[in-house]
């Protein structure tokens, strides 16, 4: 669920910039949230840090799927 926010954070972040339309800025840190979220409660059953530490939670988004896409982390290991 966090791959697909964040591929779609990346899509509406590229489509703000390709069309200048720069008010969608504004909702590219958040796209992530109901993804993130509906994994956590859905299928991992825990609170997201989200909730107690913003800026670390999405430092942190960037860190794992850089991880999936290299291999270091994958779906079933």
């Amino acid at each position: 669920m966090h791959v697909i926010g964040q591929f779609l954070t990346l899509a509406l972040l590229a489509f703000s910039l390709i069309s200048a339309q720069w008010h969608l800025l504004f909702l590219v840190p958040f796209v992530i949230y109901p993804f993130a979220w509906a994994g956590h409660f859905l299928f991992e059953r825990n609170k997201p840090a989200a909730w107690s530490n913003p800026l670390w939670a999405k430092a942190c988004d960037w860190i794992m799927l850089k991880d999936i896409i290299t291999g270091k982390i994958g779906w079933r290991k």
